[in-house]
């Protein structure tokens, strides 16, 4: 089977219960997109939920409330909003049955603080906590105080003057057909058991992956997708290839073509590893919550062939080696700092080595404790010089996020053909393919970046004047 996409659903699948991404599920996009692999989300949840995770996970695309609102990094795929004649009559019908709603914006949800509540960490916790027999008075009197503590907005109507992709209604399974009788023109999906996504007839998940297959050249044979509730149907049993959770419905189990573990035991991970769309060998290599991080233990691994799983010291040599690399970025930092002014840059250099001698009999001068621990010592220098790079940015004023990005997608680019980093036989310097400095050499996009945030700040500052000037 030709697999060119993936799709996750987010809660109960690609989310732990924990509401955090498995270490095993963000090594797992790593791999499908070195072997060219399309990677996004099918989600009943709403695009400004969706965004920070598409950042961190390097997500190609999202099908947000539930195929109402599809987006790449770059750009808004399509949208189909909800007619205003359907909403007041929504609002109208929730105002007279007492059901809590919220809408579905572009830039969030706006309505019940119940809905908002229920779906929290606390929540889920008291949810776990409460015996499953507990009576429906109990239930009832719960979502009363919670009511007053976060009561349903009285301002519904004033959201509709914006699209509203999404309305979530706080309705059971056995409600739900009766209260759709009223609204024709609108569909239910459910993701849970306390409340019900109403969005337009005909759209769906599977139609939102279908669109944006079209936009990217590959057609629902050619997609696999993991879902573990009943608004998972028509997408599992709609693509090429649907997986269901561990912890899925029964149902969703039942229209599956292959049941994986839970989504707290690398199910996503297992299930692309069964059908061969990445090597589950690495798992036992430990994923940390940096991206960037992430990134650079990447690139040793594919130009080392290895990386360091277990914490440990740098002996004296290998120290030495990390901080000539370090020294040798910091000159260039000064040579670009005295626009190739050589004068100016002996000038610099000079002071550098000045500033060395300095440290170094500072740090001697220093009280030595009486057991050293040289792995927190060498730990706390790294990230110190860490620290005070990002504050070098800081006082640039440039946002690294991209350019970091930019750089790191040049250093995976030396990568030859045969999947493997070259060396100098000599100088054992990594060499670069033919075609680097046409197609990975950071500093024209490097480039584009700055004067793309200059153009923002610029223009920002340019409103805080007209502002104050109004003043």
């Amino acid at each position: 089977m030709n697999i060119k996409a993936v799709f996750f659903d987010l809660d109960g699948t690609l989310f732990t219960s924990s509401r955090n991404v498995a270490a095993t599920t963000r090594r797992a996009i790593v791999e499908l997109h070195k072997n060219k692999i399309l990677v996004g989300v099918a989600t009943g949840r709403g695009p400004a939920f969706v965004l920070p995770l598409m950042e961190t996970l390097g997500l190609d695309f999202a099908v947000t409330y539930n195929g109402q609102y599809i987006f790449t990094p770059d750009e808004v795929l399509s949208t189909t909003a909800i007619d205003k004649k359907t909403l007041r009559h929504i609002i109208d019908f929730s105002k007279k049955h007492g059901r809590d709603i919220s809408l579905g914006m572009a830039d969030g949800v706006h309505g019940s603080g119940l809905l908002k509540f229920g779906e929290t960490r606390t929540a889920q916790v008291i949810a776990n906590i409460l015996p499953k027999h507990v009576s429906s008075l109990t239930k009832n009197s719960f979502k009363n105080i919670v009511r007053k503590i976060k009561p349903q907005s009285h301002h519904l109507t004033s959201h509709i003057r914006q699209p509203i992709y999404q309305v979530i209604m706080i309705a059971t399974s056995s409600e739900t057909d009766e209260i759709m009788a009223r609204f024709p023109d609108l569909q239910a999906t459910r993701s849970n058991p306390y409340s019900a996504d109403l969005i337009t007839k005909g759209n769906s998940k599977l139609k939102g992956i279908e669109k944006v297959g079209q936009q990217f050249g590959f057609d629902l044979a050619q997609v696999m997708a993991f879902g573990d509730s009943d608004n998972d149907f028509d997408m599992l049993s709609g693509v090429g290839l649907g997986v269901a959770m561990g912890n899925a419905t029964t149902g969703i189990q039942h229209i599956a073509d292959y049941i994986t573990d839970n989504n707290n035991s690398d199910g996503i991970a297992k299930a692309l590893a069964h059908f061969g769309l990445i090597n589950f060998k690495h798992a036992d290599s430990f994923i940390s919550k940096d991206q960037q991080f992430n990134q650079v233990k990447e690139f040793h691994r594919v130009m080392d062939g290895q990386t360091q799983e277990l914490p440990r010291v740098y002996l004296p040599e290998e120290a030495g080696y990390r901080a000539s690399f370090k020294v040798e970025e910091i000159v260039e930092f000064l040579f670009a700092a005295s626009n190739r002014d050589l004068s100016v840059f002996d000038d610099l250099t000079a002071q550098l080595h000045t500033a060395i001698d300095t440290a170094s009999r500072k740090v001697k001068a220093k009280p030595s404790a009486n057991q050293a621990d040289t792995l927190v010592d060498e730990a706390d220098a790294l990230l110190d010089l860490l620290y005070f790079t990002y504050g070098s940015l800081v006082l640039m004023g440039v946002d690294p996020y991209d350019l970091f990005n930019t750089v790191h997608k040049a250093n995976m680019g030396k990568i030859f053909p045969d999947g493997k980093a070259h060396f100098d036989p000599v100088t054992h310097k990594i060499l670069k393919p033919d075609n680097w400095e046409t197609d990975f050499a950071p500093e024209g996009k490097m480039k584009q970046e700055l004067d793309r945030q200059i153009r923002v700040a610029m223009s920002k500052l340019s409103k805080t004047k007209d502002t104050d000037e109004d003043v």
